[in-house]
């Protein structure tokens, strides 16, 4: 089992178009610094299972025949703008799962093409994928939205974008499922540095530290991340661990050896 960080950006990615602040500057002037928008790839015995589908090059990246599964974490069009790339395809179909959705994206349901849209899934639902058992992990946002843990020979990774802190429930379930590996969104700065400002559908700093504090995993990192987060990140080092820290592109936890890479 590898799971691999195709994105950890947010919807603006990074650098943002047209912005001059420090952490753009920074990812123009190296490549290792950038952010697409956040999604990921799972490989298991051969086979490629898509997190989300939102990377332009997509078609590129992923020849017909090489996706084995979709797994949509919510239908916000940052998460699922490939789709429409896709649908438009020839050949095998591809089966997607995700949440609940009464509307889905644009008029993805409408016209599907190749993909084929599987029924939704429910909140601790678990299933399982070439021998990877995969739970759904309900997700506090502006619309319905499902992260994943991911188990094989024991060890657990979790996925949970895009959310606005963790429900007891949720957390409760992570205490008595503790995770290896979990990757998060983040959406606000600590409150020293944001002010008094309102929050909503992406996690506050307070709340990942609370996650942290809480649920225990061995590694969290932080996912969804913008350019203002990444600014306030290169001069805030003190607020970041070897336990805790951002996720970047690229980045994978690989079981399937005996290492992994971070």
């Amino acid at each position: 089992m590898k799971l691999t960080l195709l994105g950890t950006g947010n919807g603006a990615m990074l650098p943002v178009y047209g912005c001059d602040c420090k952490a753009c500057r920074r990812a123009i002037a190296d490549p290792q610094y950038r952010r697409n928008k956040t999604s990921a790839m799972l490989e298991h015995q051969g086979k490629t299972l898509l997190i989300d589908a939102n990377l332009p090059d997509l078609l590129q990246r992923f020849p017909s025949g090489t996706i084995d599964r979709i797994l949509l974490t919510h239908y916000h069009i940052d998460h699922v703008q490939s789709l429409f790339d896709l649908s438009a395809g020839v050949g095998s179909s591809i089966p997607v799962y995700g949440p609940y959705d009464e509307h889905g994206c644009d008029n993805l349901y409408k016209y599907p093409g190749i993909l084929k849209f599987q029924p939704p899934l429910g909140a601790f639902q678990t299933f399982e994928w070439h021998g990877i058992a995969i739970t759904t992990i309900p997700l506090t946002h502006s619309r319905a939205c499902l992260g994943y843990v991911f188990e094989w020979c024991g060890k657990r990774i979790a996925y949970l974008t895009d959310t606005y802190g963790l429900s007891d429930a949720v957390i409760q379930w992570f205490q008595s499922h503790p995770v290896e590996w979990m990757f998060i969104d983040c959406g606000y700065t600590p409150l020293d540095v944001r002010g008094d400002i309102p929050t909503r559908n992406h996690s506050t700093f307070e709340q990942i530290e609370d996650i942290q504090r809480r649920c225990k995993p061995k590694h969290l990192r932080l996912l969804h991340i913008s350019h203002a987060f990444e600014s306030w990140a290169m001069d805030a080092a003190g607020y970041f661990t070897d336990s805790l820290a951002l996720a970047h592109d690229g980045q994978s936890v690989d079981y399937s050896a005996t290492n992994h890479n971070d």
